[in-house]
């Protein structure tokens, strides 16, 4: 019987012609937008090459912090892609009571339940984080299998829960196998945006010879560390150049208070204790990330899995500042794992201080030569990591 929505095919000589692709209703979700991008671009080669007739749902956060007013980083570029976006607005479970928050979480699973019974999914790609818990739990009710992935080397607490109902755990680091089933675990790496290989841009021009840094920190920003650079831009700016990247949360204003004080700066500063130019950007988007990361001579930033995995991938020289209040310290874990590479120094949040921050920085430039990568690089960050997704994807999808 023919798929009564697909036409009888014309040419019965060609075989590719004789069936219709397979539809696969894609659900993703999860809290690492950055991760699920690459994979979208290599779900959409399939639809071009008519292996698949592809549908993508996404269900995520519209806005990252409480009350910010301002949209994410994630429901900007998803809905961009013209990828329907659906928020779920489910609770985490913290370690300190907040009855407000408990009772979202029944509430994310009515409403992750019926959600799930309107759009029908083939397959849940889940990629962690607290808002994947209830679409997985629930796609395992409804029957809809799952695969998840987990970008970090130490595994959180929903991934930790959502690997009991899940077909696959796709691992972006070896160490992540010693906190989940072994029987379920694929190694597929982390999937990097392809755009940081390749600049496409020429908008960070510095006519000095002056080193320059990339400070990033993060979707939503860093205030600590975006506060740290207001507080000695002046300093930092006598001598390298600076691309920043601040994050975009309508409670703190970071990118408006560092734009006032840079213009402050250029008013009244000396010209000759001067000369580093400042780029300053809510976001560094794929026009402009590879060209942020070629002109680098030190990267500067938290130490979440992607920028840790950006970093080792491109080999780049870095200062990585961990969130000190993350679950089980993961980001001090990622960051002292990129450490014994070779390439990275790590200053804690507790040390950190504007005096600091400007001191560490004077002396990683003055002796970048010492850092280097060491062989156990190579065998860390797979390019076809997107790919190798896909094709678990696939994968239970023709099994279910």
């Amino acid at each position: 019987m023919w798929d009564n929505k697909f036409a009888m095919p014309q040419d019965l000589k060609d075989p590719q012609n004789i069936l219709s692709p397979k539809t696969l209703k894609i659900v993703i979700t999860g809290g690492h937008h950055s991760s699920a991008m690459p994979v979208i671009e290599e779900l959409k080669k399939y639809e071009k090459k008519n292996l698949v007739s592809l549908g993508i749902t996404w269900i995520g956060h519209k806005h990252s912090l409480l009350n910010d007013k301002n949209t994410t980083l994630e429901y900007r570029e998803i809905t961009s892609l013209g990828i329907p976006f659906y928020e779920l607005n489910a609770g985490k479970v913290y370690r300190n009571f907040n009855l407000k928050r408990l009772l979202k979480v029944p509430l994310g699973f009515i409403q992750a339940f019926f959600l799930l019974l309107k759009l029908k999914p083939t397959v849940i790609l889940s990629f962690g984080g607290y808002l994947a818990v209830p679409i997985v739990v629930c796609g395992w009710l409804q029957g809809v299998p799952s695969l998840t992935h987990e970008q970090t080397i130490v595994s959180g607490y929903a991934n930790k829960f959502i690997a009991k109902f899940v077909k696959k755990i796709l691992i972006s680091w070896p160490q992540s196998a010693n906190y989940f089933d072994k029987d379920k675990i694929v190694e597929t790496g982390i999937p990097l945006r392809t755009e940081i290989f390749t600049p496409k841009s020429n908008n960070f021009v510095s006519t000095n010879n002056l080193p320059t840094i990339y400070i990033t920190t993060g979707k939503s920003g860093s205030h600590t560390i975006n506060t740290i650079i207001g507080e000695c831009l002046g300093e930092i700016l006598g001598f390298c150049n600076v691309i920043h990247q601040t994050g975009d949360y309508s409670k703190t204003n970071d990118f408006e208070q560092l734009e006032q004080i840079y213009k402050k700066l250029k008013s009244f500063k000396n010209e000759a204790s001067f000369k580093g130019i400042y780029f300053l950007r809510k976001f560094v988007l794929a026009d402009e990330i590879g060209e942020a990361y070629s002109k680098a001579n030190l990267v500067v930033g938290r130490a979440g899995a992607h920028t840790v995995a950006e970093i080792l991938a491109l080999r780049k020289i870095a200062l990585l500042i961990p969130i000190s209040w993350v679950s089980h310290n993961e980001q001090f874990e990622n960051a002292k794992f990129a450490a014994s590479c070779g390439l990275v120094q790590i200053l804690e949040e507790k040390d950190l201080d504007s005096k600091t921050f400007v001191s560490t920085l004077k002396l990683m430039l003055l002796n970048i030569s010492n850092f280097s990568a060491n062989d156990k690089i190579d065998t860390l960050v797979n390019k076809n990591s997107a790919k190798l997704i896909v094709d678990e994807i696939i994968s239970i999808s023709n099994t279910n």
